[in-house]
């Protein structure tokens, strides 16, 4: 991994040297620039959020400040950024569950892709499934077998329907043929701590969420959602070696209003990939369970793009139900 970050590290210094002479002509606005995301406070979309203000805060010499709009999956974010002022002054960090809510929601008051202005990937990750420590499901491959002998289904606590949590609830349902149903909160924190608690059984979240909780032994880990071993957990297995097919991870990126100044955009990803290259910065992240991947806007763009139809094709060949 250190040559993953040497290598990314001069990447991005070859990238500045090249783009700084345009870039530095952008004016950045006056005041405070405010980062919404659509989480609770203390989640993984707040924490990175707030790493990342302190860091363009000090880069930038201007006060960033994080501004939680948790509700509706993260879309009540996603719609008030997609209808800011294109001046600078808003920005927004949305996770791979934006493609998600394009794909389970019938509609939505933004267009996903066209109404932002993509500034850069920043971390990928997958989701941790987990449940209370003397649960009788004690293993991932034993969910399957409980699920279909349980008389009633098993209850999942995620961050809100829509959420990239709620779909990778419903997916393993759909794949795995058991009863599954998804319990929303407008936090991960409120819905991990009714799982701890034995109100509920199960919870898909970020490792930001649950990874010292599992390692405090409050929660044990069943499994991961990606389609690899997950640098974090080592030792838990994927839903994949139980559930054939499954996969589904998650990601951060920062974005702005569509019709943001080209100048402030490019200025701005040339700052992103020059934070996201320190050292510091990448040990902060991945410490939370977040691999760091900087990329320039349109990379951003076709990923969500992608992930867009990717989605779509997952709810329509699963008969997820949309919302």
């Amino acid at each position: 991994m250190r040559h993953g970050i040497t290598r990314r590290a001069a990447v991005a210094g070859v990238l500045s040297s090249v783009a700084m002479p345009y870039v530095a002509r952008a004016a950045w606005p006056e005041g405070t620039v405010t980062i919404v995301h659509g989480f609770a406070a203390g989640g993984n979309a707040d924490v990175v959020s707030r790493i990342l203000a302190e860091a363009l805060s000090r880069k930038l010499g201007v006060q960033f400040i994080v501004e939680p709009r948790p509700g509706a999956g993260g879309t009540l974010a996603a719609a008030y950024a997609a209808r800011a002022k294109p001046d600078g002054s808003i920005l927004a960090v949305l996770p791979g569950g934006h493609s998600v809510s394009a794909a389970i929601y019938k509609q939505l008051p933004y267009r996903t892709v066209e109404d932002f202005t993509w500034i850069s990937l920043m971390t990928e990750y997958p989701f941790v499934l987990a449940t209370y420590n003397d649960h009788p499901i004690k293993r991932m491959d034993q969910l399957v077998d409980y699920a279909r002998k349980a008389p009633d289904p098993l209850l999942c606590a995620n961050v809100g329907n829509g959420s990239g949590q709620h779909l990778a609830a419903e997916l393993l349902a759909a794949l795995a043929h058991i009863p599954i149903k998804p319990v929303p909160y407008k936090g991960g924190s409120e819905g991990m701590l009714d799982v701890i608690g034995k109100r509920l059984d199960l919870i898909i979240d970020t490792p930001t969420l649950l990874l010292e909780p599992v390692r405090a032994g409050q929660l044990r880990a069943l499994a991961v959602t990606g389609a690899t071993s997950f640098f974090a957990m080592p030792e838990v297995p994927t839903i994949a070696s139980s559930v054939p097919g499954y996969e589904s991870s998650s990601w951060l990126g920062l974005a702005a209003p569509l019709a943001l100044p080209a100048d402030l955009a490019a200025r701005l990803n040339v700052i992103m990939r020059e934070v996201l290259a320190d050292p510091d910065m990448v040990a902060k992240l991945r410490k939370l369970g977040n691999d760091v991947v900087p990329t320039s806007g349109e990379q951003f763009r076709a990923k969500v793009a992608a992930e867009v139809e990717k989605w779509t094709k997952v709810v329509a060949d699963s008969h997820i139900e949309r919302l």
